[in-house]
């Protein structure tokens, strides 16, 4: 056989030679390895779950928190690490911690949706989440997933290359980045948000929405005196430029983000590296993350970021305000910071689809995406809002006294109470007493049961009322995966960000109106599409997203309005083991909470 263009054959060289060859071959190999083996760390970190009084909109009020902190604590890693994160629950309410983004390779019981994938720590209790980060390199994020405890209980997770094996690609920037500021966006509620999501719950009724928008915990300046003292300020210098880790971490708001004066170059969103992207405006879906670089090289003085939100459903009630920081070039620089009120940037209408669109549409994949070689599993999803009729006797808060649902494929999701659903399939796969069929069934529908004009604005009434279930669909493992994501107008048609637990996924084309498969898929883009966990699905339009079931056990996917996901807008896949070990879920651990 031809050796390698420029090397000698082995047949033509003296063997010691071969031998000495092989030897250093070999050495390079377990050198790189153990190079990489002694970089890669292990962390430990212990969040304690507990009431923390704060004041915001002037009034003082006890929340849930990590550690004592609004937002929580930062967690930053590199490529490789892994994680051992105590959980101890002080607080008053069941809760769980989920780590948005994480593929949670084989390690599904460290993923956190309650009654999903483990049930929740009781107040009292505890739980270790154990796992490794693993290919992937940018900004992700954790919160609570039980009931809307997320409100307050969440923070950052930065994960950066490996130091020594890898660096960020857009490090030609020039000038390249100094310093790395995360930005999270939330929501507050001037009441407490589980007393906000169980009232509406028990009558049927749209809970109320937040009464404002903040940065960092902070809602800034446009909220009146009390909030302007504790605006965040963040110093800047001139003719530097930084990387903004932003994450949408609201409840039930998408949002335009813009910075007076400055332009973002998009590099990186769900922790997937995209072509850089200059835009002066971004929009962020609930559980979505953007990394952009920012040169400071306006006129020094002050320039706000502001964000409000893209509130696509027509009719539907949002919060209407509009959140603040501040970007100071003065501050350290020989004083307390510039005197000059800040400039204020221009945001996009509140019902701008075509500027939200035109962001969206814009990212690409920095690299060749590395698409399934064959699609083996084509679903068809349908997602949206819907009415339950009231019971008899029963007086519901919902239109013409209905209650509200949300529905995929027409299937209210209902989360078990007893077990989780994992631990349902896992107890099953090894035979024992527990019965899978007592807590889900494997009979989630690939196609809508009902075929209609999705979007029309006049949907038929047989339609609104969806079916409850608690139902998976089953993926064997390896198979190529497809989903057509189609939103519906029944009620009200609405932009829905939609998450997958588990997976990274290829955005392969969205558009509006209804999905035509012979038209649309004309439009893929099969070269470098954008790698997200999150994909906002246009307003009465569609999205079709692709990835291949690599990561076994049982993962959610639902809407990340988490008022959506109250009413049953989610679902869940089921990826059984391949062969192996190493494509078989692990083993529960000892501490894993009971019902």
């Amino acid at each position: 056989m031809q050796a390698a263009s420029g090397m000698p054959s082995s047949s033509s060289m003296p063997s010691s030679s071969v031998l000495l060859m092989s030897t250093s071959l070999l050495g390079l190999v377990l050198c790189s390895s153990l190079l990489q083996m002694a970089i890669a760390k292990e962390q430990y970190h212990e969040f304690v779950v507990q009431e923390a009084s704060v004041t915001r909109l002037c009034r003082n009020r006890s929340i849930m928190t990590v550690n004592g902190q609004f937002p929580g604590p930062t967690v930053e890693i590199s490529e490789g690490d892994s994680l051992i994160v105590r959980v101890i629950n002080r607080g008053r309410y069941n809760v769980t911690v989920h780590w948005h983004g994480v593929r949670q390779m084989r390690t599904g019981w460290a993923d956190g949706p309650e009654y999903v994938t483990q049930c929740p720590i009781r107040p009292g209790g505890s739980y270790t989440y154990r796992f490794t980060v693993s290919g992937q390199e940018g900004t992700l994020w954790w919160h609570a997933h039980s009931s809307w405890l997320r409100a307050t209980v969440y923070g950052a997770l930065i994960i950066r290359p490996r130091a020594g094996v890898a660096a960020y690609p857009f490090n030609y920037f020039n000038p390249p980045a100094k310093e790395e500021i995360p930005i999270l966006l939330g929501e507050w509620w001037d009441m407490n948000p589980i007393d906000v999501v169980r009232t509406a719950t028990r009558t049927g009724a749209a809970p109320n929405v937040s009464d404002a928008l903040t940065v960092n915990g902070q809602p800034g300046d446009l909220y009146g005196s009390c909030s302007s003292k504790d605006t965040v300020t963040f110093a800047v210098k001139s003719g530097e430029t930084s990387l903004l880790r932003f994450i949408n971490a609201a409840l039930n708001t998408e949002l335009f983000v813009s910075l007076a004066g400055h332009t973002m170059t998009v590099v990186g969103a769900d922790a997937s590296y995209t072509k850089p992207y200059s835009t002066t405006v971004l929009m962020i879906a609930p559980g979505q993350t953007t990394d952009v670089l920012v040169t400071f090289d306006q006129p020094p003085g002050k320039y706000y970021l502001a964000a409000r939100a893209y509130a696509s459903a027509q009719g539907v009630p949002f919060d209407n305000t509009t959140t603040t920081a501040i970007f100071d070039y003065g501050v350290g620089v020989g004083g307390s910071g510039s005197t000059t009120a800040p400039a204020m940037p221009t945001l996009p209408a509140y019902n701008d689809t075509a500027t939200a669109t035109a962001f969206t549409t814009s990212l690409r994949g920095l690299r060749k995406a590395e698409l399934p070689s064959k699609v083996d599993e084509s679903l068809f999803f349908t997602v949206g809002v819907g009415l339950f009729n009231c019971s008899a006797g029963q007086s519901c808060g919902g239109p013409n006294n209905t209650r509200f649902a949300a529905s995929i494929n027409n299937v209210s999701f209902v989360l078990p109470s007893t077990v989780s659903i994992l631990q349902a399939h896992y107890s099953y796969s090894l035979g024992g007493a527990e019965q899978q069929g007592s807590v889900f069934t494997a009979d989630f529908p690939a196609n809508p049961p009902v075929q209609f004009d999705y979007t029309a604005q006049n949907v038929s009434r047989a339609l609104w009322q969806p079916v409850p279930g608690t139902k998976v669909y089953r993926l064997k493992y390896g198979a190529g995966v497809q989903v057509v994501l189609q939103g519906t107008n029944i009620f009200a048609g609405e932009n829905h960000p939609i998450h997958i637990h588990g997976y990274d996924f290829y955005v392969l084309a969205q558009g509006f109106g209804n999905f035509d498969a012979a038209k649309d898929s004309l439009s893929f883009n099969l070269d470098d599409p954008p790698m997200r966990n999150t994909v906002a699905v246009p307003v009465n339009g569609w999205a079709v997203i692709r990835f291949v079931a690599d990561n076994p056990g049982v993962w959610l996917m639902h809407c990340h309005l988490d008022v959506h996901i109250t009413w049953g807008l989610a679902m869940a896949f089921l990826v059984d083991d391949g062969v192996g070990e190493l494509q078989s879920l692990q083993a529960p651990p000892p501490d894993l909470p009971i019902c």
